[in-house]
């Protein structure tokens, strides 16, 4: 545990420093190898498969593309000259904190100029609905509704499997959070292809997903994001997106939710949070709340470590 919890900080550190690496990033080769077990593992014929097949076929691609990995990570964690190293290398590459705050920074400082086109483009970059017809709240929501959310996907869940179990841990989570952004989706081709996928992600998130509630409450308005927490995650369509965005608006005193357009279609969304709608000067203190959180957990985990390591001495 403590030498986990000391990997924590240091890799936040190289994080913002360094940022996600521009080239050969380790989850974009993994995006290419799911892309050719795709291939092998998906029927020529789907309509022909029953469901069953056709979730088995995807649970073995998942189980395929994940378990060695993971094993690999466990192994070259354990080796003596290496154990100091691969951990906090893993982490680091685990943990997308200043990739996050970027592009959201690159919105909020569009809607500041004015620049109603650019914030739509680069808003388009990190939320699936369509951007094309955003006004200036339209685009803050979306963009501080990704902030909220990927906190938890790209930043708590990596740290909070890391301290459970360590590099393999952070292996696990992130290429199973990969694998649910590409294969999770409700559609023909996926629904049930990508099921074992979504459901591994939605089990490893359950936790997490609590936990980064809980650290928003902390660090913002608690009363108003536990009442949004309570009354109106259980609306959301998902189990864990929900306690994570009500909470987060909630103790921003924003107003999320509400109805969008993916693909063409009209969805209704229950609303999230209160208060007025967003601002772009929101984007940044959702920002700021996810980065404040990070550091939160670096410095209580290592104080834990400690404690225990003096109980214990």
């Amino acid at each position: 545990m403590l030498n986990s919890a000391l990997f924590l900080p240091l890799a936040l550190l190289l994080d913002r420093l360094l940022g996600e690496p521009r080239r050969w990033h380790p989850l974009v080769g993994f995006g290419r190898l799911t892309r050719a077990v795709e291939r092998f593992g998906y029927p020529s014929s789907p309509d022909a498969e029953p469901r069953w097949r056709m979730r088995l076929r995807g649970a073995l691609s998942v189980s395929f593309l994940i378990l060695p990995l993971t094993l690999a990570a466990w192994l070259l964690a354990r080796l003596p000259l290496l154990s100091a190293i691969v951990p906090l290398v893993l982490l680091y590459l685990a943990v997308g904190a200043r990739s996050l705050a970027q592009h959201a920074e690159v919105v909020r400082q569009a809607l500041a100029d004015g620049d109603l086109a650019l914030a739509r483009e680069r808003v388009g970059w990190i939320v699936s609905r369509d951007t094309s017809e955003l006004d200036e709240a339209g685009i803050a929501r979306a963009t501080i509704e990704s902030v909220l959310e990927n906190g938890c996907d790209a930043v708590f869940a990596a740290l909070f499997w890391f301290l459970l179990l360590g590099a393999p841990g952070a292996v696990l989570y992130r290429l199973s959070n990969t694998l649910d952004a590409m294969w999770g989706y409700k559609n023909a081709r996926y629904l049930h292809f990508g099921w074992a996928a979504a459901r591994l992600d939605d089990v490893l998130n359950y936790v997490p997903a609590r936990l980064t509630a809980l650290t928003y409450l902390l660090l913002g308005h608690a009363a108003s994001g536990w009442r949004c927490w309570r009354t109106q995650a259980p609306t959301w369509y998902s189990p864990n997106a929900g306690p994570v965005m009500a909470a987060g608006a909630g103790a921003l005193g924003v107003s999320l939710g509400g109805g969008a357009r993916y693909h063409g279609q009209w969805k209704e969304r229950p609303p999230l949070g209160c208060g007025p709608a967003p601002t772009h000067q929101d984007i940044g203190r959702a920002v700021r709340l996810v980065s404040r959180g990070a550091w939160l957990w670096a410095g209580l985990s290592l104080l834990w470590a400690v404690l225990i390591g003096v109980m214990h001495a």
